[in-house]
C-alpha cells in the first residue's frame, strides 16, 4: 500500500489513458507552488491499473500504484479526457473512483473528469458542472445531476466540479485558500500570475447558442428570423403575429421544444450576435445597434448578468492573448 500521511495533506491524482495532460499538471503546480509558500501537500499519482499512462498530448506519466493501494487520502482529483463524454467510462475507472470516494475527504473532477464521476454514480442528487461544450451531454445522460453550466467551479456535499481546463487550476486554488486561508492562496495567486476568483463564468467563452431544429413550422420560423435579423422588434407579440398564433401559444412551443421563452431567446441570440461583433473589433455602441439592444446601456445589463462582464470588458479580455507592453 502507499504509505499513509500524517503531517501533511495528500493529494492523490487518477489518471488514466488518454487524460488531459493540463487537467492534471495545472493543479499540481497550484500545489506544488502552495508547498513552496509554507503549505505541506504530498501529490501522488494512481492508475486503474498501476501502470504509467499515456497523456493526451503523448507524454508518458509514471504513477505511484493503484487505487487499492490508497489507504487514505485527504483530496482526490480525478482529471478530464476527450473520450469521456464520448465512449462509455472503462470499468475499471469506475471501479477506482468508488474506491477512492470511501477513503477521501474530498473528491474533485476537473473538466470531462465529472463524465467518470457521473458514471461511477457519485453526483447522483449533486450539482455539478463540466466544460460548456459538453454540459447539455452531462445533463442529457444524467438527469439525476443538476449541471450548472456557466459555473467555474461547483461543490456539493464534498464533491468538487470544475468546467473546461485551466478552471481546474481555479478550483486547486479555491481548494488551497480552504485549506489554509486566503493570504497563502493570495500568494500563490500572484506567483503563479492568477486571477483570486476570476471575473465571470463559462460564457464569456462558449460558442455561439447552437439551437436544434425545431419540429414545429411556425417555430421553426421565427428562429431563423430572429437568428438572421437579432436588430428587429422581436416581443413575444410581433413574433406570434408573424407566424399567426396567439401570443401564449408561441410560449408553449418555445417551452416544449427550446425549453426557454420567446424572451429569453432573443436575448440569448443577440448575446451571440453581439460576441461576435465585438470579437470582430466593432465599437460597443455599433455593436449594441447591429445585435438589436437599442442601447448600449441596456446591453452592458445583459452582459454583466449573463458574463459577469461589461462588453469592454469583455472585447478587452478576448480580442488578444498578447499581455506586455511595447
Amino acid at each position: 500500500m502507499l504509505s499513509r500521511v500524517v503531517s501533511g495533506r495528500r493529494i492523490v491524482f487518477l489518471v488514466f489513458d488518454g487524460m488531459k495532460m493540463l487537467d492534471v499538471t495545472g493543479p499540481a503546480e497550484v500545489f506544488a507552488e502552495a508547498d513552496l509558500a509554507g503549505a505541506g501537500y504530498e501529490i501522488s499519482y494512481v492508475s486503474p491499473s498501476g501502470e504509467p499512462v499515456t497523456t493526451s498530448v503523448g507524454v508518458r506519466l509514471p504513477v505511484d500504484g493503484t487505487a487499492d493501494g490508497v489507504a487514505e487520502a485527504d483530496t482526490v482529483i480525478v482529471s478530464g479526457g476527450d473520450q469521456l463524454p464520448r465512449e462509455p467510462i472503462p470499468r475499471d475507472l469506475v471501479a477506482a473512483i468508488q474506491v477512492l470516494q470511501a477513503r477521501t475527504r474530498r473528491l474533485v473532477s476537473i473538466c470531462t473528469g465529472s463524465f467518470a464521476l457521473a458514471a461511477a454514480g457519485v453526483l447522483s442528487g449533486r450539482r455539478a458542472t463540466t466544460h460548456w461544450r459538453v454540459a447539455d451531454r452531462l445533463a442529457r445522460a444524467h438527469p439525476d445531476v443538476q449541471v450548472e453550466a456557466d459555473a467555474l467551479f461547483v461543490e456539493d456535499k464534498g464533491v468538487f466540479t470544475s468546467a473546461g481546463v485551466s478552471a481546474g487550476m481555479d478550483l486547486a486554488l479555491a481548494l488551497v485558500e480552504q485549506d489554509y486561508g486566503p493570504d497563502l492562496a493570495r500568494t500563490v495567486a500572484r506567483n503563479l500570475v492568477m486571477f483570486m476568483q476570476r471575473p465571470g463564468g463559462q460564457s464569456q467563452f462558449s460558442a455561439p447558442l447552437q439551437v436544434r431544429r425545431p419540429r414545429t413550422p411556425a417555430l421553426r420560423e421565427v428562429v431563423d428570423l430572429v437568428s438572421a435579423q437579432p436588430a428587429l422588434d422581436h416581443s413575444a407579440r410581433s413574433l406570434a403575429a408573424r407566424v399567426g398564433v396567439s401570443s401564449r401559444h408561441l410560449a408553449r412551443l418555445f417551452a416544449s421544444e427550446l425549453d426557454t421563452t420567446p424572451a429569453r431567446f432573443v436575448e440569448q441570440i443577440r448575446l451571440d450576435h453581439a460576441k461576435a461583433l465585438l470579437d470582430a473589433g466593432h465599437g460597443v455602441a455599433q455593436t449594441a445597434k447591429q445585435a438589436g439592444f437599442g442601447s448600449a446601456e441596456t446591453m452592458r445589463r445583459v452582459f454583466v448578468a449573463r458574463l459577469g462582464a461589461s462588453p469592454s470588458e469583455y472585447r478587452s479580455r478576448m480580442s488578444t492573448s498578447v499581455g506586455w507592453r511595447s
